[in-house]
This record gives C-alpha cells, structure tokens and sequence, in this order.
C-alpha cells in the first residue's frame, strides 16, 4: 500500500511490530506513561495518588462485575443473596470484602489527590478543565458509593436511601413529584432498588470514561509540580518511565500492604454494624449515617436546620469546588511559596476532619455548634480567604526552573 508508514516509537518486527502497524497502541503507550512522555523532574510520592485512583478503580470494576452476577436486586432476596455471597460462592466473601473496602480505600486515595491539588495549585491555568474533570469524577464517585451502600439491604442501607432520597422533597413545588418518580412506588422498595442496582453497575464505566478524558487533559500541558512552575525545557524534563513507573510501583505496593490488611484482619472495621441487621421499614435506626467518605458533606447538610437550606448547603460545598480556580487570585501556584496559605490549607484539613467527626456522631449537644462553626468556615475559606489572601500575600521568590531548584537542593 503506497504512502503507508510505520509508525514510530513502537514495535517494527515480530507480532508485536505486525499489532502496531495496524493498531498503534505501543507508540500511544509510549507517548502516554512510557520514555516519550515528559515529566518534570521534581514529582513527589504525592502524585502518586492519580495512578492508585486508577487501580483502584479497576478493583472495584472487576470485583463489582463478579458480585453482580449473585446478586438479586429484590428486597425480599437482596440481604440473603449477599449472605449467599459470603457463605456459599467460592472466595464470594473476598470479593465482597475488597469491593467494600476497596471503595474506602478508593476514596482515601482520591481525597490525597484532591487535597494535593489544592496545595500545590494544580486547578490555576492552564489546568482548570483538568480540575473540572476531576470533580466531575469525584460527585460520580460519590452518587455511586450511596447507590452501592444501599445494595445490602440492611438496616443502614434501606433508612439511608429513606433519608437521602427524601431529601429532594425539600424542593419547592415539584419536590414530591421527584422523590415519588424517583422511587418508582410511592415507598422504598422494589423498583428503587432495581434502579440503583442498575446505576451502580453502570457509572464506575462513566467514570473510567471519565478518567481517560481526565488523563487527556492531563497531558495536554502536563503535570502540575511542587514548585509550580512550568518545565522550560528538556533540563527541567523526565520520561515518565522508568523513573516515575518505579516510583508509582513502590507507592502501589505500600497500597496493597494496607489493602490488604483492612481485608484479612479487619474487613468490618469502616462499616456500620446495624447494616448486617434486615432492612425493617417498622424499626428506625437510632443514629443514621453514610460511609466515612461522605461525613463531612452529611455534617453540612445537617448543620442548618432548615431541610432545604441543609441540601443547598451540601450542594453548595461541591459546586464551590468548581470555582476554586478563580477564587483563588494568587499567581503564585504552589503553597511553598506562599506562607499564609500555606497555614490557611492546613487549617482548611483539620476543619475538613472536624466535619467528618461531627458527621459520625448523633445531632446534639457541642456537636450542633462545632458542625455549624466548621461550615461556616469550610465557605469562609473558599469565598473569602482565598480571594482576600491571594491580593494580599506576598509570595516568596520563585526558582528559575525546576533544575536550578532541584540541583540547589542536591547540593545542600
């Protein structure tokens, strides 16, 4: 065939060159995580985070197909047929663990990733769409954990659903409607169940769509670094591999290490005991709560008293996030070179996990007025101190690039 070429950076011979030439996978490998893609040379271990969100991600695929093929999305047979899965469907009780536990540990991963993000300034240009996407990732991720939290069908599970899916009655006017179209019946039961089954089977391949495009943004101006400055050219570059494979095979190990003791030793330790108990719709739970990785938006959504004000509150704390890259007005990326930012974030962590603590505990006594302060200050920080410190900071002096930091560095 006349004008045909090989495409380069891939195999030539053999089968694997016969692949490449008519499906060049390799030579997109290669320009993706392998010696052609260009990494600045300064990454931390905390970027390892974006690679341990995909395996985990994989995790809860391939375990979730696997369950998904014993499971009976009925409430008069969902509960027995996850016992059936744990007593009866060979290793059906590791499957269930990691596909639990994977989705805490999911979750662990992608908050570090978010977390990381915000302090070295990952979201300012040219990456807003970048951090757009992510977000995108993290409310999918947050829709399916609710989905699969009600699947058990225990006592958590089915008041759990009864709450959160009640709360779009506090819409004005057409909230009824919604929460009885929702449910499909005029109660919890049957048809919800089927239709968060069938969505929570569905969205983790949204969000693996989602990643790819994530990673497409990514390498469209590379990744961010703890200087926050730009590679300026090959001095201050890597290839990803091997130099950053080994380092995100070492964090994955670590990974696994801890997977793998929260599934052999303790695979009930994140979950509510009360959810091994049937769904009772007679009997109400004395304290219900979602899984660990939504406490904090459950502590905002109850910390005003008013049932629509707490949903806009909740919603608002999301889509705040959105915003995060024009709020913030300081030029200057990275928290390093910013020392009252730099105190502002880690005050910004410790009311994150003051909100997950109040989210855990009954409404009542001093945690009514520590879940109110840690929201009001949870928007104080996003809509106000960002805004404000970011006119009147002055930065320290940035590098020249990345080698001239990194080389001042080894020489110290």
């Amino acid at each position: 065939m006349s004008g045909s070429t090989q495409p380069s950076g891939g195999p030539t011979k053999g089968v694997l060159g016969w692949i490449e030439f008519r499906l060049p996978i390799f030579s997109f490998l290669n320009s993706s995580v392998g010696y052609a893609y260009p990494a600045p040379k300064n990454l931390s271990y905390w970027w390892n985070f974006g690679s341990l969100a995909g395996v985990a991600l994989v995790i809860q695929i391939l375990t979730g197909i696997v369950l998904a093929m014993h499971y009976i999305p009925t409430a008069a047979e969902a509960f027995g047929s996850v016992e059936r899965i744990m007593r009866d469907v060979n290793y059906g009780w590791l499957l269930r663990y990691m596909h639990a536990n994977g989705a805490s540990m999911f979750f662990a991963v992608v908050y570090l990733h978010i977390f990381r993000g915000l302090y070295y300034g990952s979201y300012k240009y040219p990456r807003e769409l970048l951090w757009w996407i992510g977000l995108v990732i993290f409310i999918l991720m947050i829709a399916t954990a609710f989905m699969g939290y009600v699947l058990p069908w225990g006592q958590m599970s089915f008041w759990a659903a009864t709450v959160i899916t009640n709360l779009f009655s506090a819409i004005p006017l057409v909230g009824t409607a919604i929460v009885t179209w929702f449910w499909g019946d005029f109660s919890v039961g049957d048809a919800l169940l089927r239709r968060l089954f069938s969505l929570h089977y569905l969205l983790p391949f949204v969000i693996a769509a989602m990643a790819i495009i994530h990673l497409w943004a990514l390498h469209q101006h590379k990744s961010n670094n703890p200087l926050g400055i730009d590679m300026k050219g090959p001095q201050d570059q890597l290839s990803f591999h091997p130099y950053y494979t080994a380092k995100d095979l070492f964090g994955l190990g670590i990974y696994l290490i801890i997977f793998a003791a929260l599934v052999f030793y303790v695979p009930n330790s994140l979950s509510e005991p009360v959810n091994y108990v049937p769904a009772n719709p007679l009997q109400t739970p004395p304290h219900i709560v979602p899984e660990w990785y939504l406490l904090p938006f459950y502590a905002i959504l109850r910390a005003v008293p008013d049932k629509l004000g707490g949903v806009i509150a909740m919603a608002g704390a999301l889509v705040v996030l959105f915003a995060v890259p024009w709020l913030d007005t300081s030029k200057v990326r990275s928290a390093r070179f910013r020392p009252i930012f730099k105190w502002l974030f880690w005050v910004f962590v410790v009311d994150a996990i003051v909100l997950g603590i109040v989210g855990a505990h009954p409404p009542g006594g001093a945690y009514v007025p520590i879940g109110q302060i840690a929201t009001a200050y949870y928007f104080l920080h996003f809509l106000v101190l960002m805004p404000v410190i970011g006119k009147l900071e002055s930065p320290l002096p940035l590098p020249d690039s990345i080698a001239t930091a990194v080389l001042a560095k080894g020489k110290r």
